[in-house]
């Protein structure tokens, strides 16, 4: 019995897997060589030199770096950028190094959310574009194709509220689909031409880049193509694990790999294709392409899925670590605490895809955009992997680590051609959350020295005298914090207004390093005021009132803190503005209303 459930986990893990991690790597093959092959004349050494550089690129980026390497770095299963930042900052002292990782992770989150803008646009209309092939649709304007294109997107964006949980199941089931008919299209066409198997000799890939010199190295900035989405190996460890990702990999590359060779056999042979995928599926059955295009069309939806809760998981990283302002936060699901949805960055990313749509118009335009973020992202991970692989035992691990940034950092520097080709705007997009994080978190820090807090034992003098001459009846909640520091609200209600209750708590949030688990500590600090901690991971979602009630606090009144920032600096006046329009602390956590009270303190900055 325990044999049969290992096996159906075995293979559920699998499934799961090709759902919600392989849709963006999985639908690569749609654009990837159509996209090369419009700068390179497909010539036999040439089409081999480019299917040994995808293979080789793909071994490198994917498999080594994020499967091998970046996957034996987590913590309690979780991976990502932020973790990589967490793990390297326990091991190092305060001080520059600590600085540079801090300023790095920043990047490699904001290109991440970048690449959260592009990623779905490119899938969803590279899909629809195979719409032209169809009889009788040859002629179909482009604005139609954007059309569907953005309707589609807006469907999918539409419906975010809801939560993916629901039809999460049914993704892996489909991309499964997807993998195999990639797979039978791949093979079929390679039994035409079976040498085209030697291409996988690095050779055919060294000759290319000598052959083609200067303009060889920039083609490696449209080759990175096959690798988009890999990160999402590492990125979605905390949903399902290590060991199904692995395994799902391992089916997934054989897939797209036996598909880019197939393509590279129908090229050879139809040099004036439009589209080496669509056109290999039509060429070989033509009954099932329409078929075969709704799959795509699927495909392309599940991958853009895959990349918007990514960006959710980010974003609430993100909070939760006090480097992004906070945002209303909505919980779908009652047993997947990654599965949450942030509706004002939900609205954000639709009109940024669509408005990249109508930017680029078509799909092999949009990736002069694509592969600026993506190599980045890899770059940061490579330099992180080789600082904490340095300073751990596995350093055997290093000089793999070492060969793997300085691949990424080759393909990063060949996408640098792509900026005044549309790649400015991956800039664009990463620059917008990046002066949100470095505007909040300078912010928050002046303003909490702005504040001028009172130490605990000056403030417990004028307490204990207030207390002696009388209290009001029941429990007065305070929100600090840090429980041996007193905010100026607290002062101006106890000290000022004489609000003492039989009762105050002070309860202080801290979240730790690790993703998830909830402890509390209570104490006395003096007669009738109590402190009460709650150390949280980044990822727990918080039901304070429940964590209250559990230890006994039954509150009558809440009272919380709001900064009324007075300043003549534009830059800390775009904090307050800021500051303004995201949600407080309390509406964050979803306190009842009822009880609360917002004490305003003028700050002036």
């Amino acid at each position: 019995m325990s044999a049969q459930h290992d096996e159906s986990s075995f293979w559920g893990g699998i499934v799961k897997s090709m759902g919600l991690v392989f849709g963006d790597i999985g639908t690569s093959p749609i654009y990837t060589l159509t996209v090369i092959f419009a700068l390179t004349k497909p010539t036999v050494d040439n089409v081999f030199g480019i299917l040994s550089l995808v293979f080789w690129t793909m071994t490198i980026l994917v498999t080594v770096e994020y499967a091998w390497l970046a996957m034996s770095l987590g913590r309690k299963g979780e991976g990502g950028t932020i973790v990589l930042k967490e793990i390297l900052v326990r091991m190092l002292k305060p001080g520059r190094q600590m600085g540079f990782i801090v300023f790095l992770s920043y990047i490699g989150v904001c290109l991440l959310l970048g690449d959260g803008v592009i990623t779905p646009a490119i899938s969803i209309l590279s899909a629809v574009e195979g719409m032209a092939l169809i009889p009788g649709l040859e002629a179909v304007q482009q604005g139609i194709l954007i059309l569907v294109a953005a309707l589609i997107a807006v469907a999918l964006f539409v419906v975010q509220f809801k939560g993916t949980d629901k039809v999460a199941g049914a993704f892996g089931p489909i991309m499964v689909v997807w993998f195999v008919a990639l797979s039978l299209s791949g093979l079929a066409s390679i039994a035409t031409m079976p040498s085209i198997v030697a291409a996988i000799s690095p050779h055919y890939a060294l000759n290319f880049m000598l052959q083609h010199g200067l303009a060889g190295f920039f083609v490696l900035s449209e080759v990175i193509l096959c690798a988009t989405g890999g990160e999402a190996l590492y990125a979605d460890m905390g949903h399902l694990g290590r060991k199904p990702i692995m395994r799902a990999w391992y089916f997934a590359f054989t897939a797209l790999i036996i598909n880019y060779f197939g393509q590279g056999v129908f090229l050879l042979a139809h040099p004036e294709a439009k589209n080496y995928l669509f056109g290999m599926v039509q060429h070989q059955v033509p009954l099932l392409y329409i078929p075969f295009l709704i799959l795509t069309i699927m495909a392309t939806i599940i991958a853009s899925q895959a990349m918007i809760s990514g960006v959710f998981s980010v974003v609430y990283q993100g909070i939760t670590t006090r480097i992004m302002p906070l945002l209303k936060v909505n919980y779908t699901s009652t047993h997947l605490k990654s599965q949450i949805y942030i509706g004002s960055i939900n609205w954000i990313l639709m009109i940024a895809v669509l408005f990249i749509m109508l930017v680029f118009q078509k799909s092999e335009n949009l990736a002069a955009a694509y592969g600026l973020a993506v190599t980045g992202t890899m770059t940061i991970t490579g330099i992180m992997m080789i600082m904490i692989f340095s300073r751990t035992t596995k350093r055997w691990k290093v000089p793999i680590a070492v060969v793997v940034a300085l691949v990424d950092l080759l393909f990063f520097v060949s996408c640098m051609n792509k900026i005044p080709h549309g790649g400015y705007w991956s800039i664009i997009l990463a620059s917008i959350p990046f002066v949100a994080i470095m505007l909040w978190t300078k912010g928050q820090r002046a303003l909490y020295q702005a504040l001028r807090p009172l130490d605990l034992e000056t403030f417990l003098t004028s307490y204990r005298q207030i207390y002696a001459r009388g209290r009001i009846p029941g429990t007065g909640l305070f929100f600090t914090r840090e429980a041996p520091v007193v905010p100026p609200y607290v002062i101006h209600c106890m000290l000022r207004s004489n609000i003492v209750y039989e009762r105050n708590v002070f309860i202080s949030i801290v979240r730790t390093d690790e993703p998830f688990g909830v402890f509390t500590c209570q104490e006395e600090i003096d007669p009738g005021l109590e402190s009460f901690y709650i150390r949280a991971g980044y990822m727990e979602r918080l039901d304070i009132e429940q964590i209250l009630r559990d230890n006994g606090i039954r509150e009558k009144v809440i009272f919380y803190g709001i900064e009324d920032i007075a300043t003549g600096n534009i830059f800390w006046r775009l904090f307050a503005i800021l500051k303004k329009l995201t949600p407080n602390f309390v509406q964050f956590n979803q306190l009842p209303a009822s009880k609360l009270q917002g004490v305003v303190t003028r700050v002036e900055m």
